[in-house]
């Protein structure tokens, strides 16, 4: 038998913005459908507000939940949408239709109500999703990759506004994606999935700067993780370390070290644009990659090149935990 969630215990703040980050297959939307009531789990519990909410159905749960796909009734209108579950839960007509527009209103789609789904946009269907989830006013909003079917620019724009919506309604936010920039520019605090786990939770920023295993290491911001023989010499044992990409610094041939530094020397495999950087691929010991600035003239794939980091940059990571 497969454990989707393995041993997970995490507690999530009054209206906080939480992340639940990892791969496919990690465990966060099974933990999200435990929060939500639509798996019991097998052992443990589930509390929300201090009440122990295990054995609750998902309608008697103060959370509501926005998904991928956004799920809109297309037969209905964008009000009638958004109203529903007030009508499922014998709110008048009146207060019902007032709340709607409200909500509405709140994520910028006044003018809309009369349109049917198939009238949308993407990134409209999404808001209309959450005016739908907040119209009920809950407690705990869970949000299950609910911008992973918008383009890049939409979804960059929903993230600002996802943030400022959290921060106006002080609502409790718990989101899932396997994006880590959704998850760094958004979040309060993050937990780190990996095969039903929590690697770690932290704020986003110590997330970045000091990742606690290599599988965090590498799935935030895609830091080089040194190991082996090479890691031994500079660390005195045999504990693999991280260094970011952006720390690491070209040295011209007969350039002294910085001091501080440690030197790495490879072959230059492949130099790829990204924008502001170039990034190098650097082959010695193991592959190394430097993010390099975009006019930083570099030399033809094959050279041998130096580079270099700061001691101080590098993060010592705990060994993969047993699974």
């Amino acid at each position: 038998m497969t454990r989707a969630v393995d041993d997970v215990s995490l507690s999530v703040a009054t209206g906080e913005f939480f992340s639940m980050l990892g791969p496919s297959g990690s465990g966060k939307t099974t933990c999200l459908r435990l929060i939500a009531g639509f798996e019991a789990p097998d052992s443990g519990e589930v509390f929300l507000e201090g009440r122990n909410v295990s054995s609750v159905p998902p309608n008697e749960r103060d959370v509501n939940t926005v998904f991928q796909d956004y799920a809109l009734f297309p037969h209905m209108d964008v009000l009638t949408n958004v109203a529903y579950g007030l009508r499922v839960r014998g709110v008048s007509a009146p207060e019902r239709t007032q709340r709607a527009r409200e909500a509405l209103a709140m994520v910028k789609l006044e003018g809309f109500g009369e349109r049917r789904p198939g009238q949308l946009s993407g990134g409209q269907k999404q808001r209309v999703a959450l005016a739908r989830a907040l119209v009920n006013r809950p407690r705990v909003l869970l949000l299950d990759e609910p911008l992973g079917a918008l383009d890049l620019k939409l979804r960059e724009e929903m993230q600002i506004e996802l943030k400022g919506l959290q921060r106006r309604l002080g609502i409790t936010f718990v989101y899932v994606t396997h994006d880590q920039g959704e998850a760094l520019s958004m979040s309060d605090r993050v937990a780190v999935f990996n095969q039903g786990r929590i690697e770690q939770l932290a704020p986003p920023r110590e997330l970045y700067d000091r990742p606690g295993t290599p599988f965090v290491a590498r799935f935030v911001g895609s830091s080089n993780v040194i190991e082996g023989e090479f890691a031994s010499r500079l660390t005195g044992n045999a504990q693999a370390f991280a260094v970011r990409a952006e720390q690491i610094v070209a040295l011209a041939a007969g350039a002294p070290l910085p001091d501080a530094h440690v030197e790495y020397r490879g072959a230059l495999l492949d130099v790829q644009f990204h924008g502001a950087t170039n990034r190098w691929q650097v082959q010695g010991e193991g592959m190394v990659i430097a993010a390099e600035p975009r006019g930083a003239a570099a030399p033809e794939a094959g050279s041998q090149v130096r580079i270099a980091w700061p001691r101080a940059a590098m993060v010592l990571l705990a060994a993969e935990p047993r699974r």
